[in-house]
């Protein structure tokens, strides 16, 4: 089955983030591998990895922060309840930690 929909935070990748994450998966996911094949040591792998996660879950936690806005601005022009909105925000926030 073909999935047409790319998440919101591999979009904000830049062309070499998207290349290291295609090696580290393609080399299983072995930084020592990945420091093999750039020519860099272990720690300077270490630390890309470590911008790229940290680069997604910014985007994560945006995008959340946008969605929460999004069902609130709905609270305040009357088209949903409060509560309704309150139940909407927890399920989503509780789907984005699993």
């Amino acid at each position: 089955m073909l999935n047409n929909k790319v998440p919101e935070w591999f979009s904000t990748l830049s062309s070499e983030d998207m290349e290291f994450i295609k090696k580290f998966i393609l080399g299983s996911g072995s930084l020592k591998e990945i420091a093999k094949l750039y020519g860099v040591s272990y720690p300077t792998v270490r630390l890309r990895l470590d911008k790229i996660i940290q680069n997604i879950e910014l985007q994560e936690k945006e995008g959340s922060q946008l969605f929460s806005t999004f069902v609130m601005k709905l609270v305040i022009d009357d088209k949903i309840d409060l509560e309704v909105a309150k139940s909407i925000v927890d399920k989503y926030k509780e789907s984005m930690e699993e």
